[in-house]
């Protein structure tokens, strides 16, 4: 598989980097290292959007220099509702492009009927030990859940803040005071301090806003 590299920017306002503290990185001309997609840069509504090609098997948008061990991520998202074709999240704790935790979400669940379907709206995984597969059949349902607020549907941009502090994982979406997900990491000597965009298999998507908190 091919990597390929371009360079995006984020445009972020005076009032976002005054609600962060000293710790806080927010890139203004980031480069992006990518495996196994293309990504382009486009506009829509004044949101600059980094955009994650469709493709076989997980891909991700590593940012080049910028690195991560404890703190907070932010970012905003935007999947699409199609079944088994839209998984869109972070991914950090980084190694290779092979070996990373990541936080993402399932957006063609989000509003399903099927009880079952609903609670798997977003996933903890560390690959390659612990692939949502293996946690699915030994620890069913610890590291997956529905999406908090319920209101959230498949093609809206929605706002996610992971929290990574003292092996624990919290996330939490648009601002709603209940967390979404709250695990126990399951990498819990993390070497790597990569972080990038991620998506799935079969999967596109679109991210905007990054900030980072780190501790």
């Amino acid at each position: 598989m091919k990597c390929f590299c371009n360079v995006f920017y984020f445009l972020i306002g005076l009032s976002s980097l005054t609600s962060w503290s000293q710790q806080s990185t927010t890139a203004s001309k980031p480069s992006y290292i990518v495996y196994n997609r293309t990504v382009e840069q486009i506009s829509e509504n004044e949101k600059k959007i980094v955009r994650l090609s469709e493709g076989a098997g997980a891909g991700v948008a590593w940012i080049e220099g910028l690195e991560f061990s404890e703190g907070e991520i932010e970012f905003e998202a935007k999947g699409r509702d199609v079944l088994q074709k839209s998984f869109i999240g972070i991914a950090f704790h980084g190694v290779d492009n092979e070996t990373y935790e990541t936080v993402y979400f399932r957006p063609f669940n989000f509003q399903s009927t099927d009880s079952v379907r609903k609670i798997h709206a977003v996933q903890y995984v560390f690959e390659p030990k612990y692939g949502f597969q293996q946690l699915r059949n030994t620890r069913k349902d610890e590291f997956e859940s529905a999406i908090k607020p319920s209101t959230i549907q498949a093609t809206d941009w929605f706002r996610v803040k992971v929290v990574v502090r003292a092996n624990k994982i919290t996330v939490f979406v648009n601002n709603f005071n209940e967390p979404c997900l709250e695990i126990p990491s399951l990498n819990l000597s993390p070497i790597g301090k990569k972080i990038g965009f991620w998506v799935g298999n079969n999967s596109n998507g679109d991210f905007a806003n990054l900030k980072i908190k780190r501790d």
